[in-house]
């Protein structure tokens, strides 16, 4: 299995470019959304690693908690499985971060405007309502891309 990663910053544009890929590649998607939490934005990825990654890495079924959004806070939901693919895409921020970076095909850094206008989008995207906590979420981020490095070991910056 070949695995990518979409990864950069929120409100810049991961989800389009990665579903692009997707059907490029006729591959398997799996967004960081359905894992993070406004309360827990990256130290979910065990269960991403140890559900999908791992057993579609050996030709097997993965299989994971969905994280359910419609009550506008997160709580986990459906189980979701996940059918050995060749191409498996992980899109998110975080997706690329430095514990996979050997593991990764390829890593893709989907740059987006001026944070201010992220944020916009983002709050188009998610609601008003979610506004601070994507604030929050923005300057968590900023740190975490800081401290992972995770552009400079792009293999693709879009």
């Amino acid at each position: 299995m070949r695995l990518v990663a979409v990864d950069g910053p929120s409100g810049a544009g991961k989800s389009t470019v990665a579903r692009a890929l997707a059907i490029e590649m006729c591959a398997t998607l799996i967004s960081t959304d359905h894992f993070a939490t406004w309360d827990n934005p990256v130290a979910w990825w065990p269960r991403l690693l140890e559900g999908v990654i791992d057993p579609l890495a050996r030709g097997e079924s993965g299989r994971y908690q969905r994280m359910d959004w419609s009550e506008g806070w997160p709580r986990l939901g459906e189980w979701v499985t996940v059918e050995p693919a060749d191409v498996l895409i992980v899109e998110g921020v975080s997706s690329a971060r430095r514990s996979i970076a050997a593991r990764l095909d390829l890593a893709v850094w989907v740059d987006g405007p001026a944070e201010a206008e992220r944020l916009e989008r983002a709050v188009a995207r998610d609601g008003e309502a979610s506004r601070e906590h994507l604030r929050r979420w923005q300057r968590f981020e900023r740190g975490w891309f800081a401290v992972d490095g995770t552009r400079a070991r792009a293999d693709q910056v879009v």
